[in-house]
């Protein structure tokens, strides 16, 4: 089955309201309190605390108010709706909203690797994860290629995340566009804090290619994404 454009578009419009919530709750006093956020004033700071948690809320909302347009004359209305709870599930308590659940509660607490593992799993991985395993099931996918994808997209996520605690420890705020030391300021427990660099970036390697292995062995052209994951994996802010 051949992807279809007008089904995928929703989607990707979807994901991208429910990260931006994410981002907007994330800088909140009581999440993370931060003031920076691509080089400007965070929601929060800028509209005040009260508009910023109702932004973050209606985007929420409104992400499947948008993704709900994908099955408007779709032949295949059941996949339109299994990628719909798809989205749900991996957005809410079984995705990302757990695992900063989860990143809250323990912040300044110690944390060991398999707590920290889950909460990059759950807090960065799902959403990634759920962007990949639309696309391939609106393109045809079977079973053992969607959990290849899920796999792949969860090796992009824990190497992103890994990468950006090592952004928040070596770069600058000129450079990130948001305040470095933000982990060190709330006392979070990050794979440098528990590694050191040198392991970090050992780790950001082996699940880059990890993730690379898994694309190869699926059908298709790879080159564009052969080029994002690097992008994700690589990035200096």
């Amino acid at each position: 089955a051949g992807m279809d454009g007008n089904r995928v578009e929703p989607f990707m419009a979807a994901v991208e309201k429910i990260h931006t919530f994410s981002l907007i709750h994330d800088d909140l006093p009581c999440m993370d309190n931060d003031r920076l956020r691509r080089g400007l004033p965070t929601t929060w700071v800028q509209y005040g605390y009260d508009m910023a948690v109702l932004a973050g809320d209606g985007l929420a909302l409104y992400a499947f108010e948008t993704a709900v347009k994908a099955l408007a004359g779709s032949e295949r209305p059941a996949t339109v709706a299994r990628c719909m709870g798809l989205l749900a599930q991996k957005s809410g308590i079984g995705g990302m909203i757990g695992g900063q659940t989860v990143d809250v509660e323990l912040s300044g607490k110690p944390i060991d690797a398999g707590r920290l593992d889950f909460i990059y799993r759950l807090k960065t991985g799902a959403l990634l994860e759920v962007s990949m395993m639309i696309g391939a099931i609106l393109g045809g996918a079977d079973k053992s290629q969607v959990e290849a994808v899920e796999k792949m997209a969860s090796c992009v996520g824990q190497a992103f995340q890994i990468q950006d605690d090592i952004l928040d420890l070596t770069s600058t705020t000129d450079m990130l566009g948001k305040p470095v030391l933000s982990d060190e300021k709330n006392q979070k427990t990050t794979y440098v804090s528990l590694y050191g660099l040198e392991k970090a970036r050992l780790a950001v390697r082996q699940l880059s290619a990890q993730a690379e292995e898994i694309l190869k062995s699926l059908p298709g052209d790879h080159e564009f994404l052969e080029y994002l994951i690097d992008m994700l994996i690589t990035r200096e802010k």
